[in-house]
């Protein structure tokens, strides 16, 4: 079979939570004023990638691809959420068709029957998010060094849950204990503080700040990558990144955000398991490749940095460049510019840098 070479491109969303200067700079185009938050690059029906040149949009040639990629940037927190398995997804899907609740209605949960694991991968010098539940351990001694008794009843890894519970109720006390945290955040040093002061800033009173003090706050180094398996509570907060995900869109909220909140159903789909350094660490292999594949995700990100790095891809695969060009076969793609390939060698002429994402 030919190979298939088709550029593709698409606008950024401008939710608020955007930069309007990250993208801008990435892609080396004028800021035009608005946050811009996100270009999906994919054949996700909430914004497919449009084909360059022609009428159309990538599931013309390409159907529906397994996985979702877009670049993210950050100018403030995003909402603490969590994400589906697939069979949670399966049930919770048909339950609300059952239901009858319209797809587009702000109170519904699940939009499609698939998970979403994602990953991120840092392109900002620094981005940090906060990223699974912390081993108590760890979180008693940076509640301690507060200095203010916060959170008594968080002894050991059994009491994450219904402390997390007891923060999502509408009990008074808690509205004090936030009142607390943020106060003890004025003087205290370390990343999981400076997360607290900066939450209190764009979301005052919300009950995230401090369930903030219950995860682990990651500060991710350009290169660096995260992933986040279905269950795990994350938010991202500042910087610029590549995310890579499973194609869905189905969100559980549970903080900072004026959206949607079903705290049984956030209940019934989060992991409560602590989990140690959550980074993704990547297989490096000698023709400069660089390939980050979480286990059991579905998706694979390999980063060609030349010159000659250089990528066969068994299946269909969505490049985005970086810096210099790329070599798809006999194409060239410059800076700045996206293609969608299908069966051909892609390789970076020196100093290339590019991104490629594909199917597992």
């Amino acid at each position: 079979m030919a190979a298939l070479f088709v550029e593709i491109t698409n606008e950024p969303r401008d939710y608020a939570w955007g930069s309007p200067t990250l993208i801008p700079e990435l892609l080396g185009v004028a800021p035009d004023g608005r946050p811009q938050a996100e270009i999906w690059l994919g054949t996700h029906p909430g914004s497919p990638a449009r084909l360059v040149g022609r009428d159309g949009d990538l599931r013309d040639v390409a159907g529906e691809l397994p996985f979702l990629l877009k670049i993210l940037a950050a100018g403030a927190p995003l909402s603490l959420q969590a994400h589906p398995t697939t069979a949670q997804a399966q049930e919770g899907f048909a339950r609300e068709n059952a239901a009858g609740i319209p797809i587009d209605a702000p109170h519904r949960n699940y939009k499609d029957p698939h998970a979403k694991p994602e990953m991120i991968y840092a392109l900002s010098d620094e981005f940090r998010a906060l990223c699974g539940f912390r081993p108590v351990t760890t979180t008693r001694a940076v509640l301690d060094a507060g200095r203010a008794g916060l959170l008594p009843e968080l002894r050991t890894d059994a009491d994450i849950r219904p402390v997390f519970e007891w923060l999502l109720s509408a009990d008074p006390e808690v509205a004090s204990v936030v009142e607390a945290v943020t106060a003890a955040a004025q003087d205290a040093e370390g990343d999981s503080w400076a997360t607290v002061r900066l939450l209190a800033e764009h979301y005052p009173g919300d009950p995230g700040i401090a369930i903030s003090l219950l995860l682990n706050t990651i500060v991710l180094r350009r290169g660096e990558a995260l992933y986040l398996p279905a269950g795990n509570i994350h938010a991202y907060l500042s910087g610029l990144g590549i995310e890579l995900m499973g194609p869905s869109d189905n969100v559980l909220r549970c903080g900072l955000t004026p959206k949607h909140v079903d705290v049984p159903e956030l209940l019934r789909v989060v992991d409560f398991t602590p989990v140690g350094d959550p980074r993704l660490r990547p297989t490096s292999r000698s023709d400069g490749a660089s390939v980050f594949a979480p286990a059991g995700a579905g998706f694979v990100l390999t980063v060609l940095e030349g010159p000659g790095a250089r990528l066969s891809p068994a299946t269909p695969a969505i490049v985005t460049v970086l810096s210099g060009s790329v070599r798809l076969g006999d194409v060239q793609l410059g800076f700045g510019r996206f293609a969608f390939v299908d069966g051909d060698l892609i390789a970076t002429d020196s100093p290339g840098l590019a991104v490629v994402a594909t199917s597992s």
